[in-house]
């Protein structure tokens, strides 16, 4: 049987890149850090690491052991935390990962109500893009995970590495159990000033007030503007109409993405700006800079008054809930997915039927 503290060790060279750097995380002496993958090459009986210059890699065998080693490891932590709070030893833990837009909307709202309802909870956020969310789920670092995917993005095989950069494209969900919490759509983001106007020259006035996040149904929350139309499908023009304009994507998925409806629309968009950050987003379009896509929660975490938006039809982002592990869940991740369900089905927020 392999050693647990062995196996923590060989997790840490590969998260860290080196023994040096392995060594500080785990308070360890070098010496000692080497000893142990020595003595984990002797009873695996592979070689796990070899000379990279004046550093070390791991191997083939090294990379396929740190990978399954993470996940077993992550889950003994949390048996141990989750037995520790059966048998009174301390009061319990549980650890969320979501991505920037659910954290400065429903979620907090949810912690709040968690909170309230078990105060003796250690509960705790990690900011995280969803397939470093998986990879921190599958690891036992959080018990909750929220995720959101595009309709007809493209999923990583499941033989993929976590460590692949193909693997960025959409998280992997083969093995979790998730829930669909939210269908949000997409909307134009456009300069609010005259000065910014399809070549047409219509004046696109701002939605009437709308829900940012709808059923998956479409039939409720379309937005209706007084000027009478909007972008994509309404008589005041069409996504297209801002082909020749300069356009700002957020991050690898949400730029795909973007490339996927403006190709919809008949164009390939000129990205001029990137930027994962949705505030500085709508900063660059309000000074006019270009126009951009951006689903509901990002708006609903930030609305920048230099900035108007128009719902796109036949467009959306799914938000899950997932976990991993066999049911039933530990109490505290089972309140929480309560939370988060309570919420997300509430105005503003609307679940997906």
């Amino acid at each position: 049987m392999l050693d647990v503290t062995r196996l923590r060790v060989l997790v840490a060279v590969a998260r860290h890149g080196s023994v040096t750097a392995a060594a500080a995380a785990l308070h360890y002496a070098q010496p000692s850090v080497s000893h142990h993958l020595a003595r984990l090459e002797a009873e695996t009986g592979s070689r796990l690491i070899q000379r990279a210059g004046r550093g070390i890699r791991l191997t083939d065998a090294g990379r396929m052991l740190a990978e399954r080693a993470e996940e077993i490891l992550g889950r003994l932590d949390a048996a141990e935390a989750e037995l520790a709070a059966h048998t009174g030893l301390r009061s319990g833990r549980v650890r969320l990962a979501a991505f920037p837009s659910a954290l400065g909307t429903f979620v907090p709202a949810a912690a709040a109500g968690f909170v309230t309802a078990h105060p003796g909870v250690d509960l705790r956020f990690t900011e995280a893009e969803p397939p470093e969310a998986v990879r921190l789920l599958r690891s036992g670092e959080v018990e909750v995970a929220l995720l959101f995917t595009y309709p007809g993005e493209p999923v990583p095989a499941s033989d993929q590495s976590p460590g692949d950069p193909a693997a960025r494209i959409a998280p992997d969900l083969n093995g979790l159990r998730h829930e669909l919490l939210l269908e949000e759509p997409l909307h134009l983001v456009t300069p609010a000033g005259h000065d910014f106007l399809p070549p047409a020259g219509r004046d696109l006035a701002p939605p009437a007030g709308h829900d940012l996040v709808t059923p998956a149904d479409g039939n409720e929350g379309t937005p209706t503007d007084a000027g009478g139309g909007m972008p994509g499908g309404g008589e005041g023009g069409t996504l297209a109409d801002y082909r020749e304009r300069p356009w700002i994507s957020g991050c690898e998925r949400c730029r795909g993405e973007l490339l996927r409806v403006c190709a919809a629309a008949g164009f390939q968009p000129d990205i001029r700006f990137t930027t994962d950050d949705y505030v500085a987003v709508q900063a660059l379009v309000a000074a006019g800079l270009g126009v951009t896509v951006l689903p509901g929660l990002a708006l609903a975490a930030h609305h920048n008054s230099g900035v108007r938006t128009f719902q796109l039809p036949a467009t959306s982002r799914n938000v899950y809930a997932a976990v991993y592990g066999d049911t039933p869940d530990p109490p505290g991740t089972s309140a929480l997915l309560r939370q988060l369900r309570a919420v997300a089905g509430s105005p503003p927020y609307r679940r997906s039927g």
